[in-house]
């Protein structure tokens, strides 16, 4: 009896190591990460993600950045994979995720050493939205796209300057803030012209008079002056038609632009 009771006791025992190698077994399946880079250190993460953007993997590399923003949250590596997934989005051409990105981290880190460079970014992002490649190569007149990319990137350019005006950035967007103010003036000087060939004197007046008052300086303003003067001998106002011409002759002598016809031209920002 004595040796039976050993014998159970043994097999009991047995049994149970058993069950526990079986479980163990199975543990260590359930546990096997699905995804190695749950278990990369944020400086792998950093330096993986480094590598992806330098071979052009824009998408891998965002996606990377994004995943060290919230292992290193709190730190300044955290800030840093946040811009730099804001930059792999704008070259992976999502515009609108770039900017919430970049919105987001201003918002966030207002005295980040970073904010400069947020927002010449966040400016660039609407100004290459607004003077696209595609656009260019449609020989598309940039004034006659819809200006909000152009204003909210003068808006970010412009925070960039008053900001930071001694920033690595600053010269560039002063040179594109330029750039932008022309190709509003454009886009009033187009918008007079469509209404002063639809025989809307009034509003190419105005809408003419707004590019003399706000972009003085632009190579629009002449068109826009000549625009004036032809709205207003239409509506019969000599003498605002007189105070147009007045200013035309005195800024520009050689004579007026005076083409309201629609006749094709070479765009102004147009180089070749």
């Amino acid at each position: 009896m004595i040796q039976l009771s050993v014998l159970r006791r043994f097999c009991t025992v047995v049994n149970g190591v058993a069950l526990a190698a079986v479980v163990g077994v199975l543990a260590g399946c359930g546990s096997t990460p699905k995804d190695p880079e749950s278990q990369w250190s944020a400086e792998r993460l950093y330096a993986e993600a480094k590598e992806e953007a330098a071979t052009g993997n824009y998408d891998r590399a965002g996606k990377l950045y994004e995943r060290l923003e919230g292992r290193a949250s709190g730190t300044a590596l955290a800030q840093q994979a946040q811009i730099e997934r804001a930059y792999m989005l704008y070259k992976s051409n999502d515009k609108a995720q770039a900017l919430s990105v970049l919105e987001r981290f201003i918002k966030l880190h207002p005295t980040s050493a970073a904010l400069d460079y947020a927002l010449y970014l966040q400016g660039l992002v609407n100004f290459n939205d607004n003077l696209g490649l595609l656009g260019s190569l449609a020989r598309q007149d940039l004034a006659e796209r819809d200006q909000q990319a152009a204003r909210d990137s003068y808006q970010s350019f412009k925070q960039l300057v008053d900001q930071f005006p001694q920033s690595l950035y600053a010269d560039d967007a002063r040179v594109r803030m330029n750039y932008i103010v022309n190709s509003l003036a454009a886009y009033e000087v187009h918008v007079a012209r469509y209404y002063y060939r639809r025989g809307a004197y009034v509003a190419a007046a105005n809408r003419a008079q707004s590019v003399v008052t706000e972009f003085q300086q632009s190579p629009s303003a002449q068109e826009a002056l000549s625009i004036m003067t032809q709205s207003y001998d239409k509506l019969g106002l000599t003498e605002l038609r007189d105070d147009a011409d007045r200013v035309l002759q005195k800024n520009f002598p050689a004579g007026a632009n005076g083409d309201t016809s629609g006749g094709a031209k070479k765009p102004w920002w147009q180089l070749w």
